[in-house]
């Protein structure tokens, strides 16, 4: 006789960030269909029903409803799941979990929570749960206190100083939150904040602006294996979300030592806090001094999860299910490892997440970045060195943008006029950047303004030398080798044909002519 499937229920998420439903609906797809594969029965609900999640192949069930406590319970009082995996959902899966146990209704059908437990969700999740952890493992964190109303955020803002951060707790892309300089700031971003938590909760935190910002992706089975999918190196300084910092995989910047000393925190961290699957590790690093505190986990998918498991090629959601059914790293084959457990990232390429922003289609939007997400989506893009990888995501927008250089109307202001724009992050901080380096600003005027790391900001000064040369061959194609540089830098025909003043055809042309070819390798 055939034994029952189990029956597994998964909380996709909804849409509340164009593009972030987008990174979750792939990995979860992805994840359905592992466990479909392992004899699960997959019960689906997802509040968007224009996800590639929703589609019938995915699911042996599908509820478009929306994400609450109450239209789950009947869902699940229908449908009688045997276990339900959370950090498929995003943040909103989570919080949902954590509902669901706290109202008694998963003791009440009967329900397994697997992947992640409810109180590894509150240790992770939680500003002060996460705080005594981290106490106990001996890893610092920002200076920082719990508040639950605005008149405790004002007192632990007076004892820290402003600026400070407000992290409310239980949110996603950074909702309800971000910096502020005084009290009037601190009262209407410290109410906004206690209403979108989902626990009334604001984390008071001390201002690490400028401090560079890196991640790992980490993977644990329920042994206690552990690998390093991906190290993630922010680009854009503290300040900026990570959902909307420009960023790199692997870590350009970061010695070995360093490397291994924040794995070693990372493991510290997800092996207290039991996740089964993905967990994104967030640090701060105060390039002057060394210090190194941890910001913040997700013990779950995340868009962080989505960038590295598409930068490195290793499918995060699917094997997180895969663990979250029983599985470890040494039960999952991996080609030329042999098993998941050997892993360790590798690959001769550099991969550059860009985000993409539309702050043109709403209304009153400021284009100014902080600390919470502006981004409708991001493009990723591959190259064999920085540049070229950089100047391929540009292109990769769909913004009517080809290169770096003569965007808006950048290459006519002065320099004192650009460097005065980059006082506050904008999504045009690069292309102002670029203009800024032609008239003339050194790396150090950039860095004082921006604490974008020196390093990125010579290999831009070198691409727009290497532009303003390619401009003094203006109305013929350059000959082969300085093609050649040209195209292995990035720069696309279109944007070179409009550099030099020259028909777009031309450009390939000649490019073929020299063999000078796009070409792909095969990563095994």
């Amino acid at each position: 006789m055939e034994s029952k499937k189990k029956k597994v229920l998964i909380i996709g998420s909804g849409p509340i960030i164009i593009g972030q439903a987008c990174e979750f609906d792939y990995s979860g797809t992805q994840a359905c269909k592992a466990l479909r594969k392992l004899g699960y029965e997959i019960v689906l609900v997802n509040s968007n029903p224009a996800t590639i999640m929703t589609d019938p192949e995915t699911a042996d069930v599908t509820y478009i409803e929306p994400l609450n406590a109450n239209r789950l319970e009947e869902i699940i009082a229908k449908e009688c799941p045997d276990c339900l995996l959370p950090n498929l959902g995003g943040q909103s899966g989570l919080n949902l979990c954590s509902e669901l146990d706290k109202l008694g209704i998963l003791k009440k059908y009967n329900v397994e929570v697997i992947g992640v437990q409810v109180d590894a969700i509150e240790r992770g999740e939680d500003r002060v749960e996460f705080k005594h952890m981290m106490n106990k493992l001996g890893i610092e964190m920002a200076k920082s206190k719990v508040a639950y109303s605005v008149e405790e955020a004002l007192t632990i803002a007076d004892r820290l100083g402003y600026p400070v951060v407000l992290r409310p707790a239980y949110t996603m892309g950074g909702a309800g939150g971000g910096l502020v300089y005084n009290k009037e700031e601190l009262r209407i971003v410290c109410e906004r904040g206690l209403q979108a938590s989902l626990v009334g909760q604001v984390l008071v935190e001390e201002s690490i602006l400028g401090w560079e910002e890196l991640e790992l992706e980490v993977v644990r089975d329920k042994a206690g294996n552990m690998i390093t999918v991906c190290f993630i190196e922010n680009i854009d300084p503290l300040g900026v979300h990570t959902g909307d910092s420009f960023c790199s995989a692997p870590m350009l910047t970061i010695s070995e030592e360093v490397q291994k000393d924040l794995q070693h925190k990372a493991y510290k961290i997800v092996d207290a806090i039991e996740v089964i699957g993905g967990t994104n590790v967030q640090f701060a690093r105060n390039t002057e001094t060394g210090r190194v505190v941890v910001i913040e986990i997700n013990p779950r998918t995340s868009r962080s999860s989505a960038l590295a498991s598409k930068a490195t090629g290793f499918p995060i959601a699917l094997v997180s299910a895969m663990l979250a059914t029983g599985l470890t790293l040494k039960d999952i084959p991996c080609g030329k490892y042999g098993t998941l457990d050997k892993y360790v990232p590798d690959g001769d390429y550099v991969v550059i997440k860009f985000a993409r922003w539309a702050f043109e289609k709403f209304k009153n939007a400021e284009d100014k970045l902080g600390t919470q997400m502006r981004a409708v989506g991001e493009v990723m893009s591959i190259g064999k060195t920085y540049k070229e990888a950089f100047q391929k995501a540009i292109r990769s927008l769909e913004n009517g943008r080809y290169g770096l250089g003569f965007a808006k109307d950048f290459n006519s202001k002065t320099k004192e006029e650009l460097l005065h724009m980059l006082h506050v992050p904008t999504s045009e901080r690069q292309f102002i950047m670029y203009e800024a380096l032609r008239k003339g600003a050194t790396v150090e005027e950039l860095f004082e303004l921006t604490k974008i790391k020196p390093y990125f900001i010579k290999q831009m000064k070198e691409l727009v030398e290497e532009e303003n040369v390619l401009i003094s061959q203006k109305g013929a194609v350059p000959a082969k080798e300085m093609l050649l540089k040209a195209k292995q830098d990035g720069f696309s025909d279109r944007y070179l044909a409009k550099i030099l003043e020259v028909n777009e055809a031309d450009v390939r042309e000649k490019r073929l002519s020299y063999d000078i070819k796009e070409a792909w390798e095969a990563y095994t």
